[in-house]
């Protein structure tokens, strides 16, 4: 029986996986062994850290808003309990945003919702 050698669907499959791993160190960008271990890590890594990217921000925009309400003698918990209790349905993005980008009316905001009259 023939040996059987790498035909074209397995070298079409190993230079897409080589393809995967350009611009890794060494052996990893070159030696297809090396190299097929290092991208499935490299994918298994990639499909975390992209659920982790969204907590990460999360934890971020609140990092934000409590800094911006404690300079205005409120904290974080306080802010978002009287934003709901006056119905005002903003998310922490915009907010955080809102805090960094354009702090007075951050400020005309929050004193709005000191006041309990925001619409």
């Amino acid at each position: 029986m023939p040996r059987a050698r790498g035909g074209f669907k397995t070298r079409r499959r190993r230079k897409k996986l080589l393809k995967m791993a350009k611009g890794f160190y060494s052996g990893r960008s070159r030696l297809y062994r090396v190299a097929a271990q290092a991208v499935d890590r490299a994918l298994l890594n990639a499909y975390r850290d992209r659920r982790l990217k969204k907590r990460e921000f999360r934890s971020l925009w609140i990092v934000r808003i409590n800094a911006a309400v404690r300079a205005l003698g409120m904290s974080y918990s306080q802010f978002m309990n009287k934003l709901k209790q006056v119905n005002m349905q903003m998310n922490r993005k915009a907010l955080a945003d809102l805090a960094y980008n354009d702090p007075k009316a951050f400020n005309n905001l929050v004193e709005m919702v000191k006041k309990g009259n925001a619409q």
